[in-house]
C-alpha cells in the first residue's frame, strides 16, 4: 500500500518538504561569494548540488529565492564551492541564517578565509577541498535558480588524499536529509561495476 501524494492539492511549502524528506542523502556546496564592491565576504550552504558536466568541468547549485550568494555570482561572475565538513557542522548551519548582504558570513560566525588562486571570492581555510568556479550560465525554474560555474580550479588539503586521491574518509563530508536532519559519510560498501560481456546469464 502506498500513500499519495499531489504537489497540486499539497501547495509548494509542504510537497518541497516531501521532496527533500525522500532525495536524500543531498551533496552540500558551501558557497561563498564576494559583493560587487569586493567589500564583503558572503558564504551559504545550498544543498541542490552536484556535478553538471565533466569537460568541460562543471558544478551546479540551485539558489531557492533569490539569496545572496545567487546576486552576487550574477553581478561578479565568481564563486567558490568549498565543501562542508563534519567537523564544521554548527558553523556549517550557522552560515544558513539570513544575515543581511552587507554582513559577511565569514566574521559573524568566525570562519577563518584564505585567498583563491584564481577568482576573487576567498576559500574556507578549515574546508578540506575548494572549487574555484566563474560563471558558465543560470536557469531560472520557477522560484529558483540553477547556477553552473565551470571550475577553473580545485584545492584539496594534502592530508584529505590517499595515493594522490580524495579519501571520503578523510573529507568527512555532511550531507542533508529531511528537515532539520543531516547526514555524514558512515558505513562504506565498495563493488566493482560488471562489464556487460561478463554479466552473469542464466
Amino acid at each position: 500500500m502506498r500513500v499519495d501524494y499531489s504537489p497540486d492539492s499539497m501547495g509548494p511549502r509542504s510537497f518541497y518538504r516531501l521532496l527533500t524528506a525522500v532525495v536524500v542523502p543531498r551533496p552540500i556546496a558551501w558557497v561563498s561569494t564576494l559583493t560587487p564592491d569586493g567589500e564583503t565576504a558572503n558564504l551559504a550552504p545550498h544543498s541542490f548540488f552536484t556535478v553538471a558536466c565533466t569537460d568541460p568541468p562543471v558544478v551546479q547549485f540551485t539558489s531557492v529565492g533569490r539569496k545572496d550568494s545567487l546576486r552576487n555570482v550574477e553581478e561578479t561572475g565568481e564563486f567558490v564551492v568549498n565543501l562542508a565538513p563534519e567537523p564544521l557542522f554548527e558553523q556549517i548551519n550557522a552560515t544558513s541564517t539570513d544575515f543581511p548582504r552587507e554582513e559577511g558570513e565569514f566574521d559573524a560566525v568566525g570562519i577563518e578565509r584564505e585567498p583563491s588562486l584564481r577568482v576573487g571570492p576567498p576559500r574556507v581555510a578549515a574546508s578540506p577541498v575548494a572549487l574555484e568556479c566563474t560563471l558558465h550560465s543560470t536557469v531560472r525554474l520557477g522560484d529558483s535558480t540553477v547556477v553552473f560555474g565551470r571550475v577553473v580550479h580545485a584545492a584539496v588539503h594534502a592530508d584529505a588524499l590517499t595515493d594522490g586521491r580524495p579519501d571520503v574518509r578523510l573529507l568527512r563530508p555532511l550531507s542533508r536529509l529531511g528537515g532539520n536532519e543531516w547526514g555524514t559519510v558512515g558505513a562504506i560498501q565498495e563493488i566493482a561495476r560488471i562489464p556487460y560481456r561478463d554479466l552473469p546469464r542464466e
